[in-house]
């Protein structure tokens, strides 16, 4: 028997544990997204931090 895409998607729809499976992946998507712009946007300045303290430890 073959499935349209559109009953696929009545039936994933209208699956409570589909398309909570599927909020939990939008989420954990959204949550990547987030922190990979957070570590992009403060890699210059943390990479200078960290390159100066190990250069300081270094001296002593």
């Amino acid at each position: 028997m073959k499935v349209s895409v559109i009953e696929s998607a009545k039936i994933i729809y209208f699956d409570e544990e589909a398309l909570t499976v599927v909020e939990y992946v939008i989420g954990a998507a959204l949550l990547v997204a987030v922190v990979s712009s957070v570590f992009f946007a403060l890699e210059v300045g943390l990479s200078s931090k960290f390159s100066n303290t190990l250069n300081n430890i270094g001296k002593e």
